[in-house]
């Protein structure tokens, strides 16, 4: 990954335990980013979802989608990042499957509307090629 990715990726307010896109492979800033995570088999919460069966819950498949469009939006080169950026809607969020341990989610976001501190973005999750996750999602920063 080349330095601006990289750094485009340290904009993420989460902590390293709590972030769910290892990696940017495209950014268009302000516009558009695809990103992957891979899900490790020693999550914490893959003992409990489910026990044996351990799948990717639905709402971090959304929380992943969000934290990529957050990304796409600090990166803003006309606005400054925005303090406390935060999920705050959800629209239109279907899930359609999930991932195991050992798979890849392929993450894309594309920022729709912007207006002052809101930011309305839509974006997908894939797992090998298929749709697991569609949804539109408002992010807001603090004023």
């Amino acid at each position: 990954m080349n330095d601006s990715l990289r750094t485009a990726l340290d904009r993420l307010p989460h902590g390293p335990e709590f972030r769910f896109v290892d990696r940017l492979l495209d950014l268009e800033p302000g516009k558009s980013g695809r990103g992957e995570y891979t899900v490790r088999a020693d999550e914490p919460f893959l003992k409990g979802h489910f026990p044996g069966r351990p799948l990717f819950p639905g709402v971090l498949l959304v929380e992943a989608a969000a934290q990529l469009a957050g990304t796409v939006a600090q990166c803003d080169p006309k606005l400054p990042p925005m303090p406390g950026l935060k999920l705050t809607a959800l629209r239109g969020v279907k899930i359609f499957g999930t991932a195991k341990p050992g798979e890849v989610l392929g993450i894309q976001a594309r920022i729709t509307a912007r207006l002052a501190q809101l930011v309305q973005a839509e974006a997908t999750v894939s797992v090998n090629g298929q749709i697991v996750m569609f949804g539109e999602m408002t992010l807001s920063g603090e004023l």
